[in-house]
């Protein structure tokens, strides 16, 4: 971390602390259900952007889905019969293997 001093105030410069976190991030995960198959990256690497896209409401598990995969894959999984269950089920997995804990959303501190 490098702080400097411009014109009398201190400026933090946190650029390499935010390398050091996005390259700690774990792999995107390819999951598979109902022989659909699509990749998720982790949750906290997930474009700031977003939460503008599904209206500020991350917990819009279909929005979300459908900015990161594209409505093509949305509607297969449509198809493939998905149920809330298996969109729940998607969720925990995919929190888990994002390194949060149940319950922790994308969007928190980390602290």
């Amino acid at each position: 971390m490098t702080t400097k001093t411009a014109v009398g105030r201190e400026v933090v410069s946190l650029d390499s602390l935010a390398k050091q976190r996005r390259d700690a991030l774990p792999e995107p995960t390819t999951f598979e259900l109902h022989q659909v198959e699509f990749t998720l990256p982790p949750m906290m690497a997930l474009p700031f952007e977003l939460q503008e896209k599904v209206d500020g409401d991350l917990g819009n598990v279909s929005g979300v889905l459908q900015e990161i995969l594209g409505a093509d894959k949305l509607r297969e999984m449509y198809a493939a019969g998905y149920t809330f269950g298996d969109i729940e089920l998607i969720a925990m997995e995919w929190q888990k293997r994002s390194g949060l804990e149940p319950g922790e959303s994308a969007a928190s501190t980390g602290s």
